[in-house]
């Protein structure tokens, strides 16, 4: 069957919020509609073949972060199981060859961003090598909606919802599998939709993280699906669990919980926070209502930075020079923000002690 097209015109007189409000409407009622037509042959072998991209490009990151750390540390792949429905994650463990004993290591649960993305060479690779040459054991969760694993797994997507669920369960798994990480020495950071699950994690959990780092985090799903658009707003409504757009009655709270802006009130872990002004991602309108929330309620546990127009924006401080061996790019501003991201890290999780408090330097 053939649907047809629909024109749908505004007229001039109504506001633009207005125009916009009525569009993401119109979107998310197309959504809605075709989620219930049968999947044509056409778009399902469209499905396939992005699939299949998608499992061929995580084997070459894959292959790419073996090669970049063959004899440099650690790195191996294995997963586990989500406390939400006992979903199989992958997860990445990167760690020193030599292991200081039990307990002897600092960790830091790292969370890639991308509303559909995964752990990547071209971001993190160097920066990853660094918190192991400084004691960390890093684990790195691909939680649901990431890419690289197959539809099913790409469609669970929940975004500030389960996936949380999915970071959190690698803490089970250090502490059940990982003998030589200090379950009192850990941490979590994360860039954009992960430094997002990142504040999710310690606002859920307080006392389970000792330090936390939040990049260019995504901070008001309300006012970023208003500001960004029908077409943005299209990746929220069509889930499940969310179910619809944010003036719509139950929608409205789930995207109120789901905004970190509104759960300052309950962060008890020491959190640092870095924003750019230049951001085109999250943009700074958006990320600056975290910055003064945390500087009004939490001064006393929160170290923030906004970054004037520094180069790269939104990866301003994921710079790599891929095309000299996957090196950090210089930039005043990924280093200034490095040095304070490993200073905080330092001195809530110690990763050059062990657990008996001997020194490695």
């Amino acid at each position: 069957m053939i649907r047809q097209s629909r024109s749908y015109i505004f007229p001039a007189r109504l506001s633009a919020t207005l125009r916009s409000m009525i569009s993401i409407t119109v979107i998310a009622l197309v959504l809605i509609s075709a989620s219930s037509q049968p999947v044509s042959s056409q778009e399902r072998r469209n499905r396939q073949d992005r699939q299949e991209r998608y499992l061929q490009e995580k084997a070459r990151r894959d292959a790419r972060f073996q090669e970049l750390y063959e004899g440099v540390l650690e790195m191996k792949k294995t997963s586990y199981k989500s406390r939400i429905g006992g979903l199989e994650i992958p997860v990445y463990v990167f760690q020193p060859f030599e292991k200081r004993g039990p307990r002897g290591h600092a960790a830091l649960i790292w969370v890639h961003g991308g509303v559909h993305g995964d752990l990547d060479p071209e971001h993190y690779a160097p920066f990853i090598r660094e918190a192991v040459e400084k004691g960390y054991v890093v684990v790195a969760p691909e939680y649901r909606g990431s890419t690289g694993y197959g539809q099913e797994f790409y469609d669970a997507i929940d975004y500030g919802g389960w996936e949380v669920d999915d970071v959190l369960t690698a803490v089970d798994f250090i502490r059940e599998t990982l003998p030589h990480v200090d379950p009192d020495r850990l941490g979590i950071i994360g860039w954009s939709h992960g430094g997002f699950i990142t504040l999710h994690s310690i606002f859920r959990e307080p006392d389970t993280f000792k330090a936390a780092a939040a990049m260019v985090p995504v901070t008001n799903l309300t006012f970023r699906l208003s500001y960004k658009g029908p077409r943005y707003a299209s990746n929220y409504v069509s889930q499940p669990r969310i179910g619809g757009l944010p003036h719509e009655p139950g929608a409205r709270e789930v995207y109120i919980e789901r905004s970190p802006v509104y759960s300052v009130d309950k962060l008890e872990t020491p959190l640092i926070v870095h924003v750019a002004e230049n951001d085109n991602d999250v943009n700074f309108v958006e990320s600056e209502m975290l910055i003064h929330a945390l500087e009004y309620k939490k001064p006393q546990l929160a170290e923030t930075k906004i970054y004037k127009d520094p180069p790269g924006g939104h990866s301003f401080n994921r710079q790599v020079d891929q095309e000299n061996g996957y090196i950090r790019k210089y930039s005043w501003e990924q280093r200034d923000s490095w040095n304070r991201i490993w200073t905080f890290l330092e001195l809530y999780l110690k990763p050059y002690m062990d657990a008996e408090g001997k020194l490695y330097y």
